[in-house]
């Protein structure tokens, strides 16, 4: 579950961000998650919310954007969307495949109330 760790991350950059904008608290957070990322949305969220107790951002809500994966077909020629790491191009049904995006986590917004924390 390595989600654990990625949340760990995602606390650290978004309180990070928060107390440098001299941030109270942390309202939201928004993520997007590519669907080659390797990443489950909801164990990410709940390890998100575990995580955060007793920092800036306890409490936040916390939104997931699945952004699409996309690739490369050596044999098209050509990029497609691509659901799966390891699923065949979805226009000739061919494996000569390299991602090109989707395979990234991102913290895309952070949403703060101002003022000095309690």
């Amino acid at each position: 579950m390595h989600e654990l760790s990625l949340a760990e991350r995602v606390i650290g950059i978004v309180e990070g961000a928060a107390r440098k904008a001299g941030a109270r608290r942390v309202t939201r957070i928004a993520l997007a998650i590519g669907a080659l990322a390797h990443v489950e949305a909801e164990t990410l969220q709940y390890c998100c919310e575990v995580v955060s107790r007793g920092t800036l951002a306890e409490g936040a809500r916390i939104e997931v954007e699945r952004t699409p994966g996309r690739a490369w077909c050596e044999t098209c020629q050509a990029e497609v969307e691509l659901e799966q790491v390891g699923m065949p191009c979805t226009t000739c049904g061919g494996f000569r495949l390299k991602v090109t995006d989707g395979d990234q986590m991102r913290v895309v917004d952070v949403v703060i109330e101002p003022g000095a924390p309690a």
